[in-house]
Formats: C-alpha cells, structure tokens, sequence
C-alpha cells in the first residue's frame, strides 16, 4: 500500500511541477493545448493549407465542425492527447472509417503537419472549445484572380468537367463560395448524368461520379463488368446491372482486372492545389450562374 501511495503521489508531483512550469512560460496555460510547446512556424504554416484541402469540408474553417458533419476538433480528446500527430496518424490512415471517415490520401508528414496547425489554433483559445481569440474566420473567400482560376481549371479540370455541362449554374445552384468551394476541392461538384449505374440506379447526383467500378476479364475473354464491393490479393466482388453479387478468386495478376475510380484524378490534385489555386478557382466557379 505504501508503495502505491508512493507512486501516486510522485505521479501527482510530476504533474505539477510540469503544470506550473507550463503556466510559468505561459501564464494563460490553463489547459493542455496552451501547455505544449509552439509548433515550427513552418510546419504549422504548411499544415494550413492541407487542412484547407482535406479537412475544412468535414470539420470547418474554425474547426469546430463543418458542412459535412465532422466533429469540433477543438473538443478532441485526441487533440488534446497528441503531440506530434500520433495519435492523429491512425485515424487518417481510417481507423475510423466506420464511424464515418474515410482514409485520406496523406503521407506522415502531411498529417503532422496538419496535427501542428490544429494544434496552433487550439492553443489561442480562452477556454476550451471555444472560438479562436486571433482574428475571426473569413466568410468572404472570394478573394482569388478568376482569370487565373479559368486558367487552372482549362489545365487541369476541362478533361472531365465542362462549365456548360455538368457544372453548367453551377453557382446558382451552391450560392455560398464556401460550400462551392468545399464541393469543388473535395470533388463531390457537378454530375448530372441521368444514365442508370450499376444496380439499375439512376445517376443523378454528384454522389455518383464517386462510384467504384471494375471490369474482370476471365481466363476466356470474358469480360464483366460492375460496380466494386471489395478489392484483395485473393478476391474481387463486384455488384452487376441486375443487381447480382459476383465474386472471382485472384491469383496474381490472373484474372485481369481494370478498375476504374472517378475520383483519383481529384486525389492527385489535392498534392497539387496551392492556397491561391483554390481561391482562383473558386473565384472563376462563383461566374458561373
């Protein structure tokens, strides 16, 4: 008992020498995210922008949710647990998926990154949870060149989209920059093809430009097509147009299979936007009505 008492009250002694050297150098320090030491202006700088391309849609600008229901990151007991992005990386890599978030495509350093900018907000906070105190979140984001978005979109979006097609209005029909903004960054804009998908379902929203296929060929030439249900060393399953579940076993490169996913050139980009791209942009998309 005595050795446990011990423990304890060295434990309790560590965490306060540790709180009042914190409150020392910070006398604001009344809660972890004020506690730990300032991340590399850099690194923070960097985070921003990936955040901005891969997490404002999920869990807003101010991040304390956003449009498509992620949760306040401010309220994160992970956040408040982490450090350098370790307890961050995992979720990324979809440890989370069933509860709604799906894996992004990021590297070690792109998530710390994105750990150390959350961090910085989080600790300019007066009380946990509650708005930033530097500043106040922008809701004028159209402040890009729209010549140079037109520009950037004729280069590197003209090749599936088409402003008097799928994306025809597209700023009447979202009138709020920053949610045309989070639809055209995360790919989910446009759409409006009304030829009917795997399953005999009509396609009539951007959700569907989302959708998985593949194409089998068997060992006789066959070919086979629908849309994907899972993809393994051993096995691939597809969903055909009458809505049959087909599965063929896999051997190596054996039998051939294709598949095609609508929104890996939106992946590619997302290593490729700049801050200014997505302002530009955004600033041309919000022209047409």
């Amino acid at each position: 008992m005595k050795a446990i008492l011990s423990f304890f009250l060295a434990a309790l002694t560590a965490f306060t020498v540790g709180f009042v050297r914190a409150s020392a150098q910070n006398p604001q320090a009344v809660f972890p995210a004020q506690q730990r030491a300032a991340g590399d202006p850099a690194v923070i700088a960097r985070g921003k922008t990936l955040y901005q391309i891969n997490c404002v849609s999920c869990h807003g600008v101010d991040l304390r949710g956003g449009d498509q229901g992620g949760p306040n990151l401010l309220r994160s007991q992970v956040i408040l647990s982490d450090q350098h992005g370790e307890l961050v990386l995992p979720i990324v890599r979809g440890s989370r998926q069933a509860q709604g978030m799906d894996p992004l495509n990021l590297n070690d350093d792109d998530v710390k990154a994105i750990a150390e900018y959350i961090h910085s907000v989080a600790a300019t906070i007066r009380n946990q949870g509650m708005p930033p105190t530097t500043g106040v979140p922008v809701t004028n984001i159209v402040i890009g060149d729209a010549k140079a978005g037109e520009a950037f979109f004729a280069a590197k979006c003209a090749g599936c989209h088409s402003v008097t097609g799928d994306l025809q209005g597209i700023a009447t029909r979202v009138p709020d920059p920053k949610a045309l903004q989070n639809l055209w960054v995360s790919g989910r804009g446009g759409g409006r093809s009304t030829a009917p998908g795997p399953g005999g379902r009509g396609r009539g929203g951007a959700s569907d430009r989302r959708i998985v296929t593949a194409t089998v060929t068997t060992a006789k030439g066959e070919k086979i097509e629908g849309r994907l249900v899972r993809s393994d060393d051993f096995l691939i399953t597809l969903r055909l147009a009458d809505n049959r579940v087909q599965s063929f076993r896999r051997d190596g490169d054996r039998p051939k299979v294709e598949i095609h996913d609508p929104m890996t050139a939106h992946r590619d980009l997302l290593a490729v936007y700049t801050d200014k791209d997505m302002h530009d942009v955004t600033a041309y998309l919000v022209t047409i009505k």
